[in-house]
């Protein structure tokens, strides 16, 4: 099941959401097409968050990585292995986010979706702090953006596309659809910390870090009361 929209109104234009959306492909792009691949590869391993080099600074330094004081916490959140995994990504955001930005305007946005992503990013730390590879990729964030969404628009319509056989478009309540989709996440995330002789492709606890750090800090970055667009933050 594919979401292809929702039903949710919005009042104002996602500029911030456009935004990253943009920053993100144009990130991708120059690492994949512009770069020569052996600075593409030190830029996701200086930017990407690799749990090890904070559970062993030695490892870091061995390894060749300069201290970064965690902002990689921050700058993997704007980095993607492959298209399909940027594509999935800004594809949940295009559909989730204007309306979340819609309700905290765009600063407060901002801001949430960078804290849910760095809490994100901490809780994958803490439960894989030996992992050797780079975790990147928006989608801490956006669980962040899924949680706002989901508490503040629960009885509204996901269309769903189901592409097998007979294609069909099906409504569904948001929190139907986001409910299992945290069901999914939790299923496999738990997987992986008891089958940890598999190498995860999946920060699955990134996801669950971001949806329950939206669900703590979202209500702190609503706005009042609904402004104007000229009055937007």
């Amino acid at each position: 099941m594919i979401p292809i929209r929702d039903t949710a109104p919005c009042n104002h234009r996602p500029i911030m959401t456009w935004a990253i959306i943009a920053i993100c492909t144009v990130i991708f792009v120059v690492m994949q097409w512009v770069l020569p691949d052996n600075v593409s590869y030190k830029a996701i391993n200086q930017f990407g968050m690799i749990p090890i080099r904070y559970s062993n600074p030695k490892w870091a330094h061995d390894f060749g990585l300069s201290p970064d004081y965690g902002f990689s916490f921050i700058s993997n959140l704007f980095l993607h292995a492959d298209w399909m995994h940027l594509l999935a990504n800004m594809w949940f955001l295009w559909i989730f986010g204007d309306n979340v930005e819609d309700r905290m305007g765009r600063w407060r946005f901002l801001l949430y979706y960078l804290c849910c992503g760095a809490l994100a990013t901490f809780l994958q730390w803490y439960f894989d702090p030996e992992l050797v590879i780079p975790v990147v990729g928006a989608s801490g964030a956006i669980a962040g953006v899924l949680a706002a969404y989901f508490f503040l628009y629960p009885l509204e319509k996901v269309i769903l596309w189901i592409p097998f056989i007979f294609p069909v478009l099906v409504p569904i309540p948001a929190i139907a659809f986001l409910g299992i989709w945290v069901m999914v996440q939790l299923h496999d995330a738990t997987t992986a910390m008891f089958f940890t002789h598999q190498m995860a492709s999946v920060a699955w606890w990134a996801h669950l870090g971001g949806f329950i750090a939206g669900y703590i800090c979202h209500p702190w970055f609503l706005l009042d009361e609904p402004v104007e667009k000229s009055e937007q933050l």
